[in-house]
């Protein structure tokens, strides 16, 4: 079943159970992606430097993901990125600034640190040239009520 389909029958369930109607709550504003380049290596065979231009409206957030086996650059071009990886403090960076993620890192949050200015950041990543799959989100987990 489709997430949004779950939700809603969990609202009706919740619904029906109490006589009373219940709104599901907003989805926060995602992150747009925009494939920007990918080049192969030419002296490390295998590896392709792949970059994506991710961007963020005012309060956009990028759900939990991993980037797998891959070595990733995020430098922001403009605006302000919130960003926590793995047990790490959650660190604001702005326009020139930039930092790495380790292969496998579990990159918790990810978002745009103002809610009403813009945001956007290159993504660079170095990963087998096979690897397609530069960005699994985590698992969505249900609340229990």
């Amino acid at each position: 079943m489709k997430t949004a389909s779950l939700a809603l029958a969990l609202l009706a369930f919740t619904a029906a159970g109490t006589g009373t109607a219940v709104a599901a709550p907003p989805e926060p504003q995602r992150e747009v992606i925009v494939p920007a380049f990918a080049h192969a290596i030419a002296n490390v065979p295998g590896k392709t430097l792949t970059a994506l231009v991710v961007s963020y409206a005012p309060g956009a957030k990028t759900l939990a993901h991993r980037h797998g086996q891959a070595f990733v650059v995020g430098y922001v071009l403009e605006g302000a990125i919130r960003s926590k990886l793995d047990n790490g403090q959650e660190v604001v960076y702005r326009a020139g600034e930039s930092w790495t993620e380790q292969p496998g890192a579990h990159h918790a949050v990810s978002d745009n640190a103002s809610a009403t200015e813009p945001a956007k950041l290159l993504a660079i990543f170095v990963a087998d040239s096979k690897e397609k799959n530069l960005v699994t989100l985590d698992k969505l987990s249900l609340i229990h009520i």
